[in-house]
Order: structure tokens, then sequence, then C-alpha cells
């Protein structure tokens, strides 16, 4: 708890602070030492700063700290919070779409890509884009056209013809569709 010097220096402070600004708002440039100033009755032994400097490098007043904040009046039991985090808001939920994968039979929800594929079309993708940088010669000399991938046993046809071909030497992936 704060003694009652500290408190009446605090105070003293906030009053001071209080002063400033309403002098400020009136647009009043007078000298603190000519203007009128709030008297506060203490005891004589509280600490008197020297300068104004000082006082406001000081904590904020009395009002500004944490004083007013909120807090609990009473602490939560173990049980009542037991029970808010075992709630049945707060427990997995059963998940009813999960049906296996058409390409590979791994389980996998229904509107989404299964994983095993997925990691399958993630490492084709990469060596597609291996073989066109080794026939670009880099990433800055990439072509403005379009790109058609062809695999083993397919030809390029007429709509084919102005655009850019990657060949690969194997099957075509079922997942990977014209």
């Amino acid at each position: 708890m704060m003694n009652i010097a500290a408190l009446v220096n605090s105070l003293r402070c906030s009053l001071l602070h209080i002063e400033s600004r309403l002098l400020q708002v009136a647009g009043l440039t007078l000298d603190t030492q000519l203007a009128p100033a709030l008297a506060v009755n203490g005891p004589s032994l509280l600490p008197q700063p020297d300068r104004e400097d000082e006082m406001e490098e000081q904590s904020p007043g009395l009002l500004d700290g944490i004083l007013w904040m909120a807090v609990p009046k009473k602490r939560r039991t173990i049980e009542i919070n037991r029970t808010r985090r075992r709630a049945d808001s707060n427990l997995l939920k059963v998940k009813n779409n999960i049906e296996p994968c058409p390409e590979c039979g791994h389980l996998k929800q229904k509107h989404i890509m299964c994983g095993f594929c997925y990691a399958k079309v993630c490492k084709e993708t990469a060596l597609i884009r291996q073989q066109m940088k080794a026939m670009e010669g880099g990433p800055l000399g990439v072509p403005t056209v379009d790109t058609v991938v062809l695999y083993e046993g397919e030809t390029p046809s007429e709509l084919d013809k102005d655009k850019r071909i990657v060949e690969r030497g194997r099957k075509r992936p079922a997942w990977f569709s014209l």
C-alpha cells in the first residue's frame, strides 16, 4: 500500500500536469513561477522537486496507472475451470465425410485432395519444372508462351503448334488429366 507522502506527491504531480495542460489549451504561455498555482496542504517533510522537468519525467499521475484496471472479484475454482475446458463445444467432432481416395485408396475427406496423391503431384510438378529450366538455361530465359506437357506415346495437336512442349519419358499418371 502506498504511504501518505507518496500519495500526496502523486496527487501534486497530477494537478501540476492538469494545470499545464489547461494553460496549453487556453493558449497562454506564462512562466510557471508567475502563473497562479494550486495549493495543497501537506506535511513539510515531503520531498520537493527542484525543477519542473524532473516532475514531468516521473511516473504518470494517479488516474493514469494500473490502479483502475478490472480484476476478478473471486478466483475460479478448479471444478469450474475444468468444466469450461471440457465443454461439448471444445471436444473433437466426429467427421462423417471421410472416404477412400479413388486413385490410391488412402482415407481422405470428400472435398479435399488426398495427401498421398498431393505429394505425388508435387514431385511430378518439380520434375517438370526442372526439365523446363534445363531447356531454357535458367530462370531469366523463360519464354512468354504457354507450356504443354506430353508424356510417352502422345503427339502434339494442332492447338499446341505455337506452344512450348515439355516431353516426359514415362506414361501419363491417371491423376494428371489432359
